[in-house]
């Protein structure tokens, strides 16, 4: 019996695999929705390591702009101060707990980011891309960003406008800008869009940033200079650059420019942003004119997520629906965690988190499905051959069943996580195979079979455990971008180091080769991968 996987997705390019976050505002602590593109950006990364990939991972803080130095303000420190804080304390602290597996964190307020800002926004100036003018309308500090009046929300009295954003009031602001020369990029950035269909995804996304681009673009301001919370104008120092415009420079900053060519041309372009959906627009036509404007490669897609709900609210801080990621880890774990937002909400739309929800797929999903197969697989090597794998010699069809499975659910995983970014997909895809191999069980009833002391009937049940036994090995593989610990402890309790290597060294393009897992390999029965939850802890 054999069954082999298609390689051909696996080829290794000269460039690295490189994908972005946003790097977060650190006016707050981190909440899920934060959580939730960070781990889907590791999730990501870490498929592709085990394609074979060289890859790079960028996250990090935007720390400069009119909220951090309010917020800093009010905390009684200094801006610095507020930011080493909340990110020594909270955000760096934050991924390590979720087990992410960041190259890099990128600090706007570091001088490798600083000075490469200054060169950069230095060059434009002196193309003539950015020139003096004056400014005002509504703007919105949490937004930081200047809003058009058609967008605003009504407010409490008839002169108050709100942001849609964070339904808050904006404030009207006037002041000498300089300007970089967006307008002229319209037709350019319509061209690129349509020679390259798949820059912006989901397709929602997309034809919300065409309807944007083809009602013309205004000139951005970009600089403020009323507080000085931000980089300098290398050119004038009365203004500092504004806070959108320093940000999504971390993308090269990070990324060697202007100080490590080398680095520089193996990592950029950015093989995929990952953005909210209410930023879509500083990445997919603010950046884009940038990067033009400079005589840089684009891009070579954003993806834009949904927003997570709770209460039909969008989950952030400034509408109290924030949920700090320990609230849920400290129950579920981290493993779970980390599974369930991605496999309850398609990436790219909306999704509401649901406690009820998330405790149903643990216990059906998680524990019942796969954690259960992992432990009766193991206790039946256990007890009826003291833990040595044995070796398959009567395969027949419903052995050839599984194998094939298997081909199919790693094909379509590697398709939708690897490149279609449907991490809920892929997922479904490998849990359809674990509830096959669990139906194959319940089908060939080695308890059973056991009972048949003929050397058929033990050449039977020896093949219908190295099958179990061997599917638990490739879904060690598949899962191991997803829940790592988990997957780490399922790989120890196969046996299946010492022969294969560790279970970070596996590939994607050979999980689906039948017959990897030794025979004679040591099984154990560890600890339970999902435990049963206690009942919900009170708020």
């Amino acid at each position: 019996m054999a069954a082999t996987a298609d390689h051909s997705t696996t080829e290794a390019s000269n460039s690295a695999y490189y994908v972005t976050t946003p790097i977060y505002y650190v006016n707050d602590r981190p909440h899920l929705g934060h959580a939730y593109t960070t781990v889907a950006g590791d999730v990501l990364t870490r498929w592709h390591r085990q394609r074979g990939e060289k890859v790079w991972y960028l996250t990090g803080t935007d720390e400069h702009g009119q909220k951090i130095m309010r917020t800093a303000d009010a905390h009684g420190v200094t801006p610095q101060e507020w930011c080493d804080k909340l990110v020594e304390e909270e955000w760096k602290p934050l991924w390590q707990h979720l087990n992410v597996a960041n190259d890099d964190f990128i600090r706007t307020t570091q001088q490798r980011h600083t000075d490469r800002v200054q060169e950069f926004v230095q060059d434009l100036f002196d193309k003539g891309e950015i020139y003096k003018g004056g400014y005002e309308g509504p703007y919105c500090v949490g937004c930081e960003e200047y809003k058009l009046p058609g967008e605003l929300l009504p407010g409490a009295t008839e002169d108050e406008k709100l942001c849609p954003v964070h339904k808050k009031p904006v404030e009207w602001l006037e002041e000498e800008n300089y300007f970089f020369r967006l307008s002229a990029y319209g037709p350019k950035l319509l061209e690129f869009y349509a020679e390259n269909p798949d820059f912006i995804a989901p397709a929602s996304a997309r034809n919300e940033v065409l309807r944007f681009v083809e009602q013309d673009l205004k000139d951005l301001s970009i600089s403020r200079s009323t507080f000085n919370w931000g980089v300098p104008l290398p050119w004038d120092e009365k203004h500092v650059l504004y806070v959108w415009v320093d940000a999504l420079q971390n993308y090269i900053t990070a990324a060697g420019y202007g100080s490590d060519p080398e680095r520089f041309a193996e990592l950029w372009p950015a093989s995929v942003h990952l953005v909210g959906k209410d930023i879509l627009r500083f990445h997919a036509v603010i950046w884009p004119a940038m990067l033009m404007a400079a005589g840089l490669p684009l891009p070579k897609r954003v993806v834009a997520n949904g927003w997570l709900m709770v209460g039909g609210e969008k989950m952030s801080k400034s509408n109290l629906t924030g949920i700090s990621p320990q609230q849920l880890t400290s129950h579920f774990g981290v493993d779970a965690y980390r599974y369930y937002f991605l496999r309850a909400i398609p990436f790219g739309t909306d999704g509401s988190f649901s406690w009820e929800d998330f405790s149903a797929r643990y216990t059906s999903e998680l524990a019942n499905d796969f954690g259960n197969l992992a432990s009766r697989v193991a206790a039946m090597v256990g007890k009826y051959y003291e833990g040595s794998l044995p070796a398959a010699t009567a395969a027949g069809a419903a052995e050839q069943a599984v194998a094939d499975g298997l081909v199919t659910a790693a094909q379509v995983a590697d398709r939708k996580i690897g490149e279609e970014l449907d991490f809920a997909g892929g997922i479904a895809a490998v849990f359809e195979f674990i509830k096959q191999v669990n139906g194959y069980l319940t089908e060939q009833e080695p308890w059973k079979v056991a009972k048949d002391t003929s050397e058929e009937g033990q050449a039977r049940l020896a093949t219908i455990l190295y099958t179990a036994a061997e599917a638990l090995r490739a879904t060690a593989v598949l899962l191991n971008p997803l829940m790592p610990a988990t997957a780490e402890k399922l790989w120890e309790s196969l046996g299946a180091e010492p022969e294969l290597g560790p279970l970070a060294a596996q590939t994607i393009a050979t999980v689906a080769d039948w017959g990897r897992l030794p025979v004679g390999a040591t099984v154990t029965k560890g600890e339970i991968l999902f435990p049963r939850l206690e009942e919900k802890p009170a708020a």
